[in-house]
């Protein structure tokens, strides 16, 4: 049985991850910095506490599973946080990776890891691959320094771009579908930028994604999000109008009129057409993601 092991197990994405794998009969361990035991109980599946900015822990590990795969999801990945702590960003997010690397490659494990459209700058959107990278944020420069990291390393490895993730929250973490439903449903005002562009990405759809490059052992770049091309505004609005909310509590904003310790890039957006081909990759529509998210349990 191949063995997975995923960084960042408490996190969205990560969550569902390990579901997929655990339905392709992956053993998978699932790490984490919190000691408290995972609430996934199936026979191959073990979670461990790993602080992987900590180099005795991430060396304990790896040495005792021998990974087949290392997904690393685990990072900081709220924009403003990263901003306000460069420190603490620059050690979760880069010094975090190098320690993975470094012991992954004792044991030539596939190194897989998750990195954001934050890495562009938003000037044109619609990025491919192998478009040039430049953040106009530390969260994205973070990236962008791991993600060469990871082209170093010598043997197989994958960086996994995506972009705005939303779905269905298994713990208290929101995104952007479930935070607009939940402030809506309180009779809650929002202010939703307007101004950017995003391609928003389906939580399952990701995990299917990463699933299917553990599987087929697809190395490079792949840049893996929906298909639709909206505003965080568009989002919103489809999110009160899908639960007969009121639309009025949604106040457009933009850049200008509403400041943040971190800039945004204004327009991402992903070409997907390499992962369409390569991975048969089949998102689905954004209205489709939108109804699993919101449909009642």
């Amino acid at each position: 049985m191949q063995k997975a092991l995923i960084t960042g197990t408490r996190g969205f994405i990560a969550h569902y991850l390990i579901k997929e794998l655990l339905f392709h009969n992956y053993f998978v361990i699932g790490t984490g910095k919190n000691s408290t035991p995972f609430e996934i109980n199936q026979a191959n599946f073990i979670y461990e506490k790993m602080d992987f900015t900590n180099k005795e822990e991430v060396s304990e590990i790896i040495n005792k599973y021998k990974p087949d795969t290392i997904i690393h999801c685990g990072a900081i990945s709220k924009p403003d946080e990263c901003e306000l702590h460069k420190e603490n960003a620059f050690l979760v997010n880069v010094t975090g990776t190098i320690n993975l690397l470094q012991e992954a490659a004792k044991w030539q494990s596939f190194f897989i890891f998750l990195s954001t459209d934050f890495v562009f700058d938003g000037k044109k959107g619609m990025y491919k691959e192998d478009d040039e990278r430049s953040s106009v944020n530390y969260y994205g420069e973070t990236k962008i320094l791991a993600e060469d990291e990871v082209c170093k390393y010598h043997y197989k490895w994958t960086i996994v771009r995506t972009v705005l993730v939303y779905g269905k929250s298994l713990n208290s973490r929101q995104n952007i579908v479930t935070m607009v439903a939940s402030a809506l449903r309180k009779g809650e005002k929002l202010n939703i930028f307007n101004d950017q562009i995003r391609t928003p990405t389906f939580v399952k759809d990701i995990a299917k994604g990463i699933t299917t490059i553990v599987i087929k052992g697809a190395t490079g770049i792949y840049h893996i999000s929906g298909k639709d091309i909206l505003t965080p505004y568009e989002i919103a609005i489809s999110v009160a109008d899908y639960l007969h909310l009121d639309r009025s509590m949604i106040n457009p904003v933009t850049e200008i009129s509403f400041s943040q310790p971190a800039k945004r890039p204004l327009k991402t957006g992903f070409n997907i057409n390499k992962a369409l081909v390569q991975l048969n990759y089949q998102p689905v529509s954004f209205e489709e993601g939108l109804l699993q998210t919101l449909e009642m349990p």
